[in-house]
């Protein structure tokens, strides 16, 4: 009996250790895989100036470079969860922090993009002189700001309510486990009720003025419709976003249904919610960009040894 229960111990942990294995693989694999893509743009961003002088560049390698953060804390805290269970809280404050900020970055950066569209299609004459480097910069540091003070709420919550010796203590890092006080949910939830409020007003708003403006004889039909669909992409990608919202909801119903499947279900909604959407925004601007797909090929031909132009 006691060799049985030892074999079969054996056995669960092997296949414990199989499954975390295969899962944090196929995190680190897409993260990768997705922060590689995303850096080739960033990378051809940064070597052509032409791309530096104008706003809709700069605000979507911004937002590039925020999904490549962002993704690299999710992989390192979801890795960190199997390899180091237990964390230093003030350690895993830094990493909820930056994670939380790049998250709400996201939709508060479409806002901005479709914003900048707006302009671009129904304001021609003046975009110019209201999208300016300047501004754009000063819209991105005023994102970060806004975001940071979102976040350190929470951090601010916990100093009020925790005593000083619970951020010298380890444990679980994920953010409920941390910031686990009714205050802090309250604000969460409120914080993430007026920033997703503020982004799909926005969104709503300029697509349908820029739709509206299509109908224009004025206006350049084939720029207004591109315009159109990128809003829509970013509602579509804006939609990935929040899932990340009712992941605990989906958690909270779907594991009383197959408490067996609990592990698989709870990996999925991570992958679903916190990975694969990192994948969508190098197709909204970069490859359906035709300067920057101009400078791809550009550089690509450089690497592969063949002649390429740039038009």
């Amino acid at each position: 009996v006691i060799m049985n229960s030892t074999v079969n111990s054996s056995r669960a942990v092997q296949n414990d250790f199989k499954d975390a294995f295969i899962k944090n693989f196929i995190v680190v694999l897409f993260g990768i895989t997705i922060n590689y893509i995303n850096g080739i743009f960033v990378f051809i961003f940064s070597r052509s100036p032409v791309f530096y002088m104008e706003s809709k560049y700069i605000l979507y390698i911004y937002l590039v470079i925020n999904d490549m953060i962002m993704l690299s804390i999710s992989v390192t805290l979801h890795v960190m969860g199997y390899a180091v269970p237990l964390v230093n809280v003030s350690v895993c404050c830094i990493l909820l922090l930056l994670g939380s900020m790049t998250h709400k970055n996201t939709p508060m950066s479409l806002a901005g993009m479709a914003v900048e569209r707006y302009i671009a299609i129904c304001k021609p004459l003046r975009h110019s002189q209201i999208c300016t480097v300047r501004r754009t910069y000063m819209l991105i540091l005023l994102i970060w700001c806004v975001t940071f003070i979102a976040e350190l709420a929470d951090i601010i919550i916990l100093l009020v309510i925790r005593p000083l010796s619970f951020f010298s203590s380890n444990m679980l890092c994920y953010f409920l486990s941390v910031y686990s006080t009714s205050h802090n949910m309250d604000k969460s939830v409120t914080v993430n009720v007026l920033f997703l409020s503020f982004v799909w007003i926005t969104l709503i708003y300029t697509y349908f003025r820029v739709f509206f403006a299509a109908k224009s004889a004025t206006t350049d039909a084939v720029s207004a419709k591109k315009a159109q669909n990128t809003i829509l992409l970013h509602g579509v990608q804006l939609l990935f976003c929040m899932m990340s919202y009712i992941t605990p909801l989906l958690e909270v119903i779907l594991v009383p249904l197959f408490p067996n499947e609990r592990n698989k279900i709870t990996f999925s909604n991570f992958l679903i919610t916190n990975v694969l959407p990192r994948f969508l925004t190098p197709f909204i601007y970069g490859i359906r960009d035709q300067k920057f797909v101009s400078y791809f090929k550009k550089y690509f031909s450089k690497c592969t040894g063949t002649v390429g132009s740039v038009n």
